[in-house]
């Protein structure tokens, strides 16, 4: 199963409530680079599918996370499965459509100046990020 499938047997499975289907649709549709989107320009998952990568490890780790003893002994927190999915898979869909493929020069290993593939970040609706990621959903 790739990351693609991955994530929408989560989302599917565990996001039950209204209007789910169409963030999905949206997602999935050719408005959205969700999927193949990278999670940022120059540090992490900064590559193709980085966002949607990221993601599923926010989510993976979250769900470990909820799992341990201590946590659960500690906090005693009240949650569902469908909060865990929304909280994980949709905390950074502030990124969906922000990056554009470009360049940036970069010296090799013997100092000469190399053109390699990069992202520039576009943001044609610059609320914070996590707002943004609210509004979206």
């Amino acid at each position: 199963m790739d990351n693609k499938e991955k994530f929408i047997e989560i989302f599917k499975n565990n996001i039950k409530r209204d209007g789910a289907d169409a963030l999905l649709d949206y997602l999935l549709s050719n408005n959205s680079d969700f999927f193949t989107a990278p999670a940022s320009a120059r540090f992490h998952s900064a590559y193709k599918g980085g966002l949607l990568e990221h993601s599923l490890n926010v989510y993976e780790c979250l769900c470990n996370y909820l799992e341990r003893p201590r946590v659960k002994e500690q906090y005693n927190l009240s949650y569902s499965a469908e909060t865990i999915a929304i909280v994980a898979l949709l905390h950074d869909l502030c990124k969906v459509n922000v990056y554009k493929e470009s360049f940036r020069n970069v010296k090799d290993d013997n100092g000469v100046w190399q053109k390699v593939p990069s992202y520039s970040y576009d943001d044609r609706l610059p609320y914070g990020h996590g707002e943004k990621s609210v509004y979206i959903v």
